[in-house]
């Protein structure tokens, strides 16, 4: 039975008089259901975006609701979803015709027909998500709980309202807010629900990578995104997503030689970057900076594992990855690869003796990236092992200091070269060719080397000097400007 429960406190905004007035003008009955109010019940702190079924045309409400309000906000209609919207404030309201569903085998696009605020409810995902509250003045601030979602909140339970695998066979997308839902709340999905998942999660398939990624990234960007991965892991969908992280699962064993499980080391890498940053691109080259581990495994004799070159492989699985997820194919995707692919570099680093040149080359071909580099390199260390743990970080603050003190005296990174090709051009009378890359490349290569500083006249000394080196007679006007 309904809880006969008032919640009025959730409801003091006047924005919700104001709709309940309008409502009842038109002669419908209007609720506050979904997001809003579950995190009302949670203490999550106010929702912007609500959402209002209404018990006739939710886009004939919102217009009434328009036309209460000063600023008379443009409603903006979805007519093919029988939705409309409008902002107020810092408030995002979203009106809708109550409904119920029905859905073909082949498409998570249901057939829509009017429905009761019962029906509607029946549709939602989760019993949390089917929470309302009554608009309507004698009412109002009534919960309607039909499914104890009020219950599944205290109980800290992700539960369908109807049976699980008619649920997630409806909207196969629904299988992922399930596992989102228990990232971000930290709550157990119910058993028979997660059973569900495994069984239908072949379903997946009809539900667009767009979709997909929208709710990869929420989970993402909880504070333990092992909690969502290894649930998607777990009830197989992972594979289905991304199937590179799976193949990183397990340990192999030859002759007395183990390699840790990169599968499970990767996860822990994600919740430690976590701590450190809300980066979510940041957070994508922690989850694959590993991937390119399973297609290099090699055991040698004498080396035992391996995986050389797993970095550049790494990187260039990434594009692959990123196209059919849908993900930006732009600079987010040119970012992570270029973590992925440096991300043993400082690694490298804190464990030999650091030399200048191999900080200003870091810097230089890191450019921008180089404190999430870092950042990157540290949650990599997953050691159990207190005192290596210990180690590590310490060279890992040393780079970071070197890194700081180059950069200060060299100027490297976003890296322009002291004399142009332009200059490179008059100073040996030149046409465009090859001989000016040549120059340049030398310039670089010394500025990084640390043989001339990263300074306009050491570099035009050193311009006439590999000019000359290579054939080239530099105008008598450079050389008497140099003199």
């Amino acid at each position: 039975m309904p809880s006969e429960k008032f919640y009025t406190e959730a409801l003091e905004n006047p924005i919700f008089k104001l709709i309940g007035e309008a409502a009842g003008q038109e002669g419908i009955q209007a609720y506050v259901i979904g997001g809003y109010v579950r995190d009302f019940f949670l203490k999550r702190g106010q929702k912007k975006d609500i959402d209002v079924v209404a018990l006739g045309s939710g886009i004939r409400l919102a217009k009434a609701v328009a036309a209460k309000l000063p600023e008379k906000p443009k409603v903006t209609v979805f007519r093919n979803f029988g939705t409309a919207m409008l902002k107020h404030g810092d408030l995002q309201l979203e009106f809708v015709g109550a409904r119920k569903e029905s859905y073909n085998r082949d498409s998570r696009k249901p057939v829509v027909e009017d429905g009761s605020l019962e029906d509607d409810q029946n549709r939602r995902d989760f019993t949390i998500n089917a929470l309302a509250l009554s608009l309507q003045g004698d009412s109002f601030g009534k919960l309607s709980d039909p499914f104890g979602g009020l219950a599944d909140l205290e109980r800290k339970c992700i539960r369908t309202p109807l049976e699980p695998s008619k649920t997630y066979s409806d909207d196969p997308l629904r299988m992922i807010r399930a596992i989102r839902f228990a990232a971000q709340l930290q709550f157990e999905i119910e058993k028979a629900s997660l059973e569900a998942i495994s069984g239908q999660r072949n379903r997946l398939k009809i539900v667009s990578n767009e979709r997909i990624t929208e709710e990869l990234h929420k989970i993402l960007l909880t504070n333990q995104p092992s909690v969502g991965l290894e649930l998607l892991h777990r009830t197989g969908l992972l594979n289905l997503i991304i199937p590179e992280l799976i193949a990183l699962k397990g340990i192999e064993e030859i002759e007395g030689q183990r390699h840790k499980d990169n599968f499970w080391h990767t996860l822990e890498v994600v919740d430690n970057i976590s701590r450190a940053t809300d980066d979510l691109w940041l957070r994508w080259a922690a989850l694959l900076h590993d991937i390119g581990k399973a297609p290099t495994k090699r055991f040698d004799k004498k080396a035992g594992w391996t995986f050389h070159g797993h970095e550049y492989v790494g990187s260039k699985m990434v594009y692959k990855l990123f196209k059919r997820l849908k993900l930006p194919l732009n600079e987010k995707l040119k970012y992570v690869q270029k973590l992925v692919m440096m991300s043993s570099r400082p690694i490298v680093l804190a464990n030999d003796y650091v030399t200048d040149s191999a900080v200003r080359r870091l810097i230089f071909d890191a450019g921008e990236a180089i404190e999430d580099l870092m950042t990157l390199c540290e949650a990599d260390i997953t050691t159990k092992n207190p005192k290596k743990q210990k180690k590590y970080l310490r060279n890992f603050k040393l780079v970071r200091e070197k890194i700081k003190e180059v950069e200060q005296r060299d100027h490297i990174r976003n890296f322009q070269p002291p004399v142009s090709g332009e200059e490179i051009m008059k100073a040996f009378k030149l046409k465009p060719s090859r001989e000016i890359g040549i120059i340049k490349d030398a310039i670089k290569e010394a500025i990084l080397d640390g043989e001339i500083p990263n300074e306009r006249e050491p570099a035009l000394r050193f311009m006439l000097k590999k000019g000359m080196e290579i054939g080239l007679t530099p105008a008598a006007e450079a050389t008497k400007e140099k003199k």
